[in-house]
């Protein structure tokens, strides 16, 4: 058999109905498409129905979209069509710690995290040789409080809508960020951005969570990802990932640990949305593994 050249993506949501899967997968077979992955869920909580489908094919993306036009019409679907070949033009912003970003960036590097990064920004210039090591531009947007107790966080937020811009930024990933979005930012990134946080919110906010933890003598520390709302740390979740920790652990050993996980978690959501694996169910997330 010759498998087709492309190798394209379909993803869909639509009110639940019958003959929803013959009618996509009818209307693919007219772009002779292989298909190597499908997977489907109905959502008992909205009556969404939710379909990816992975397949082959010589046909491109605009022969597929207008192949599943009629379909996606007559079942009220959201459906988009993507090309794997064509890797997520994707943000990170930082502040002082880098591991999350070491993290992402290297498994850019290695080949298994679809993702394009043609800029980093942070507040802070800490990061900067990394950004340099990786070879990839590095702007710093300081956010200064002033003596009066203002500060140009309005200006800052405008000098990253240009970058934004200027950069065709597709998704923005928060790699420990420490500074909060505006509401009028996270309405202009909405479903576009991932955030990471430790997982004892809402227990131990505030600064150095982890010593927190370790006074209190947890025995399980964690990581968060998530889509970045107005409503802190509450937007939907993508990824969770827990590793047990015990007494004999330092403070810092919590830190490193926690640190650690945190990088995974946030690279394995980043991969997820990237691969186009995560659909929304109000507020929560269908994903699809």
């Amino acid at each position: 058999m010759v498998i087709g050249k492309n190798n394209l993506i379909v993803t869909l949501s639509c009110p639940n109905q019958p003959g929803i899967v013959h009618a996509i997968t009818g209307a693919l077979l007219e772009v002779n498409a292989d298909i190597s992955e499908s997977q489907q869920f109905d959502s008992p909580n909205s009556g969404t129905f939710f379909m990816r489908v992975q397949f082959a094919t010589d046909a491109t993306v605009a022969d597929t979209e207008a192949a599943i036009a009629d379909v996606a019409k007559q079942y009220d679907m959201d459906a988009h069509v993507y090309d794997t070949a064509v890797k997520t033009r994707t943000l990170i912003m930082v502040s002082k710690d880098g591991r999350t970003m070491n993290e992402l960036l290297f498994q850019q590097h290695a080949g298994t995290l679809p993702v394009e990064v043609p800029v980093i920004v942070s507040n802070h210039l800490d990061l900067q040789p990394m950004a340099y090591f990786y070879d990839v531009p590095f702007v710093h947007i300081p956010i200064i409080k002033h003596p009066d107790g203002t500060d140009n966080k309005a200006e800052a937020e405008a000098r990253l809508m240009q970058i934004l811009d200027q950069y065709d930024i597709e998704l923005v990933v928060l790699a420990r960020y420490m500074q909060i979005l505006s509401d009028e930012m996270t309405r202009k990134l909405d479903k576009k951005a991932i955030n990471i946080h430790h997982s004892f919110l809402p227990s131990f906010k505030g600064a150095r969570p982890y010593h927190q933890a370790h006074d209190r003598g947890v025995k399980l520390i964690g990581a968060t990802a998530h889509y970045v709302t107005a409503d802190l740390d509450e937007g939907p979740i993508i990824e969770q990932r827990v590793q047990r920790v015990n007494h004999a652990l330092t403070a810092q050993d919590f830190v490193q640990r926690g640190r650690a996980v945190e990088g995974a978690t946030l690279a394995q959501a980043v991969q997820w949305h990237t691969e186009h694996r995560v659909l929304l169910d109000g507020d929560r997330t269908v994903i699809f593994e």
